[in-house]
């Protein structure tokens, strides 16, 4: 890739600028961390005037009340654990049911088309909404709007015995095109490269390698498709020259595999953890951690927001996917999405 491209990996960045988020019935929360390419496509969203938001979920007011369904991103596993259920406890009066999809693994982008099927109440996904998913709503008589609600990444990962001190994002995007098929070829051992990767159609963290570390490449044929994160890290704990990339806040903590520190050069490398490295032998009584001030800069490369999109329709679904963001932007929110693993868009929730 040549450096205009490489310039363009700027749209996955999150900088250190105010932005106005939208949350629910008028009222909603300034920002850090405005990223060029994804928060720029937020133009289509409406804006409303900055409100105080309330403390916790006992205070969120316009809660439905009923069992809705929800789906989308499995990056936002993580989160459906500890902050769903959460909610639940002190909220009973909205029952939420994530529902994955029949012929497909779930992701993002199935979500998104469920919501605009009117299979989902509201979806969460991990990569910002496109032009064509904004068209299709307006065809179907109502307006989409997304919601940043954290900070997330991409790690890459290996196995834990290979010796490589960390790859640049052109050395990456030639291992998945088929370009480099040894790992000497990037400061390794004399050992083929075996890259996995989740299927194009579940979008998630696939959708944003795609747009922005093989740019206009295809996957290489070389490329082994897996339906789960589970299937790739069974694969790569068998294989000492595998290859895999996903959610950081789900990889990181694995101890069958080793992240990768990554960069525009050699020099420029930025680990996803936080240093020292917790070697394979030292876990699970030791875990790698998410490297927060890294995501919360976007010093690390791949970093991006975790979005809850909704459907304006003026009507039960608008009201619970607004409700839904607004539990996650409130201060009780933000504390639970620190402690599953991810970067709170709110300093003071570290």
């Amino acid at each position: 890739m040549n450096k205009q491209n490489r310039t363009n990996m700027a749209g996955l960045r999150l900088l250190s600028t105010s932005i106005l988020v939208i949350v629910a019935i008028g009222w909603s929360i300034g920002l850090i961390g405005k990223g060029l390419g994804q928060l720029g496509r937020e133009s289509n969203s409406k804006t409303t005037p900055v409100r105080e938001i309330p403390d916790s979920f006992a205070l969120v007011p316009n809660v439905a009340t009923g069992v809705f369904p929800y789906g989308g991103s499995t990056a936002w596993a993580p989160l459906r654990l500890l902050v769903d259920s959460a909610i639940q406890a002190e909220r009973p009066e909205l029952q939420l049911r994530y529902v994955q999809p029949e012929k497909e693994p779930p992701g993002s982008r199935p979500g998104i088309q469920m919501l605009l099927n009117g299979q989902l109440t509201f979806a969460q996904t991990s990569y910002p909404l496109r032009q064509e998913e904004y068209y299709r709503a307006k065809q179907l008589g109502f307006q989409l709007q997304q919601i940043p609600v954290a900070v997330s990444g991409i790690a890459v990962v290996v196995h834990p015995n290979l010796n490589i001190a960390g790859l640049t994002l052109d050395q990456l995007g030639l291992i998945y095109s088929g370009q480099i098929t040894n790992w000497r070829e990037v400061g390794g051992p004399d050992l083929q490269i075996k890259p996995y990767s989740r299927p194009a159609s579940t979008g998630d963290a696939v959708d944003l390698f795609e747009q922005h570390i093989l740019r206009e490449q295809k996957f290489g044929s070389n490329v082994r498709y897996v339906a789960t994160t589970t299937e790739a890290l069974r694969q790569l704990a068998k294989e000492g020259g595998g290859i895999y990339y996903g959610p950081a806040p789900g990889l990181l903590p694995q101890c069958t595999v080793k992240p990768l520190p990554l960069g525009q050069t050699p020099k420029q490398f930025i680990a996803p953890y936080q240093e020292p490295l917790v070697a394979s032998a030292q876990c699970p009584n030791r875990r790698n951690r998410l490297n927060l001030k890294a995501f919360q800069t976007a010093r690390y490369p791949l970093t991006h927001h975790l979005y809850v999109v909704i459907k304006q329709n003026d009507g039960i679904e608008e009201r619970v996917g607004q409700a839904y963001a607004n539990f996650l932007l409130t201060p009780q929110g933000q504390k639970l999405i620190a402690e599953a693993g991810f970067v709170p868009l709110r300093r003071s929730a570290f």
